[in-house]
């Protein structure tokens, strides 16, 4: 791998992926419990630091399968937060995915101690910032289906 040096300073790209699940029960939200810190035991997202030979998706759906077992191949993008302080650990930029599918079982592997569906109404209070990508995440899958992309 190449080292790469500059005079300044650089952010870390991570991406994160919101997946909504379908059941009889209504619409869900996977997330993952956080096994590691910064954030042990809070709920989130999969999702994780990019490496060199990936595009933000293919890290997504990378780190998706890597915390959770599940495999998607078809991801929308909703956004990238960059707000200077949304993760402790220094300046990290994330390029956040969503993806819809049926609910499906999960298993919590990689640095997530659990991964686990929630109803959209029963989301506990998320890591980083989130709570502010499920609602942008939930604003485009409506404005897609009303679309008829999905």
């Amino acid at each position: 791998m190449a080292k790469y040096e500059y005079d300044y300073p650089r952010p870390s790209l991570t991406a994160d992926c919101v997946v909504f699940g379908l059941d009889g029960d209504g619409t869900k939200v996977l997330l993952i419990e956080r096994g590691q810190e910064p954030c042990k035991g809070k709920w989130a997202f999969p999702g994780g630091f990019m490496q060199m030979d990936e595009t933000a998706e293919e890290c997504a759906v990378r780190e998706l399968e890597e915390e959770t077992g599940l495999r998607l191949k078809q991801i929308r993008q909703v956004g990238a937060y960059s707000g200077v302080d949304r993760d402790p650990r220094g300046r990290v930029v994330t390029v956040a995915y969503y993806a819809l599918t049926s609910v499906t079982a999960v298993k919590g592997s990689d640095d997530a101690a659990r991964a686990q569906w929630f109803a959209l109404d029963k989301v506990p209070p998320l890591a980083f910032d989130h709570d502010l990508i499920l609602r942008h995440a939930i604003e485009r899958m409506q404005a897609d289906l009303r679309a008829g992309k999905e």
